[in-house]
């Protein structure tokens, strides 16, 4: 009986310790469960950051990543935009049916004003307080406001250009002496160049990561939106990073960040600071930029058209799919089933590349294009006009 006993209680301590070697291996996933919190991740104990910058290949006249960010952050303020929101509620028995059989629809809605604030991240680009961001991060808002690196305070911030289609906008806030940024060339950064992100993703401020340039002249849709020309970069860019700066080991700003792919790791976008330094008078003057528009809907030249368009096999271009009544497009006589190959000389194998070439002139300027139609090669010159 005693060895019964014994066994039993041998039984009983191995079933606690074997339980409590179960909860502390799934101690963080049940915590997560219950607060919706995960545990902070197992980190190594060498320094990030002096992983980082030994990673780095530094060339001449180039900083390691501690020295730009201590040099640059200063710059770097946090925005909060305040936006109206409808506030809509229901009656609770208004989606049974019997209920709105006899009651109709009179107690659907509840309308009423709410505020919601979104956060983004922005850069000075002039000592009497001008701030460079994306125009998605103060759209529709009825007031803004900006924190300095270090300060807690907010300060009251005026939105006096903005640009939809290029998603950028200038800010003002009051003040003189402010630190600022020095805008790179983004045109001279090439593929596999190390650049540094600072932002601050889902509210933590002023974070820093690093990555390279992936890509340049990446197009992206997210939404309504139709980005061109974007640079994709590994250094992760989350939510609230957008309107940071992107820089290169120079601490110049080459990019402006913008976007992230929600589906994937490692891929990030930043719109080029050359795109931003073409209409940054424009937007501190609070002026409104004129997009060169020529009025054509277009797909790209495949089997199945050439086949349908007798083309040769080797044809590549657009098909004018619709032309815009009153357009640069329809005052050039361009027409429905024409085929664009070649616009300036360059020969067009994308709708990208128009888009790109359109982009690269000004309203008023005159574009040659050569173009199939009907079998015959002719060639028409358009005239850009202003977006509407």
């Amino acid at each position: 009986m005693k060895n019964v006993s014994k066994i039993l209680i041998l039984f009983v301590i191995a079933f606690i310790l074997g339980g409590a070697f179960v909860a502390e291996q799934q101690g963080t996933s049940l915590w997560a469960a219950f607060t919706g919190h995960e545990e902070p991740a197992a980190v190594e104990t060498q320094p990030q950051t002096d992983a980082i910058t030994a990673s780095l290949p530094l060339a001449q006249g180039t900083m390691t990543v501690a020295d730009i960010v201590e040099k640059s952050s200063p710059a770097v303020v946090n925005i909060k935009a305040k936006v109206q929101v409808n506030s809509i509620s229901s009656n609770p028995f208004f989606n049974d049916p019997f209920f709105r059989q006899f009651f109709g629809d009179q107690f659907r809605f509840d309308t009423s004003p709410r505020y919601e604030t979104g956060i983004g991240t922005g850069f000075l680009i002039t000592k009497d307080g001008y701030i460079l961001t994306n125009q998605h991060v103060i759209e529709n808002a009825v007031s803004v406001t900006v924190q300095l690196n270090g300060q807690k305070k907010e300060i009251p911030a005026r939105v006096v250009g903005q640009d939809r289609d290029l998603d950028l906008a200038v800010l003002k806030i009051e003040g003189s002496n402010y630190p600022v940024l020095p805008l790179g060339d983004s045109d001279k950064m090439r593929v596999g160049e190390w650049v540094i992100a600072i932002g601050q993703p889902y509210g933590l401020d002023h974070t820093v990561t690093t990555g390279v340039i992936s890509a340049k002249g990446r197009p992206i849709t997210i939404e309504d939106r139709q980005y061109k020309n974007l640079i994709q970069t590994d250094a992760a860019i989350n939510p609230g990073n957008s309107g940071g700066p992107l820089l290169n080991l120079k601490g110049e700003v080459i990019g402006i960040n913008t976007a992230v792919n929600a589906q994937a790791q490692g891929i990030g976008f930043a719109i080029p600071i050359n795109t931003a330094s073409q209409v940054l008078k424009d937007l501190i003057s609070g002026n409104k930029i004129q997009h060169p528009f020529l009025g054509i809907s277009m797909v790209e030249v495949d089997d199945d058209i050439r086949a349908q368009l007798g083309l040769s096999s080797d044809t590549e271009g657009v098909l004018v799919v619709e032309v815009v009544s009153g357009s640069a497009a329809a005052q050039a006589g361009i027409a429905r089933m024409d085929v664009i190959t070649a616009i300036d000389g360059k020969q067009i194998e994308s709708t990208t590349q128009v888009q790109e070439i359109i982009s690269s002139h000004k309203v008023g300027d005159k574009i040659t294009l050569n173009i199939i139609r009907q079998g015959k090669n002719i060639t028409l010159t358009a005239t850009l006009q202003a977006k509407s």
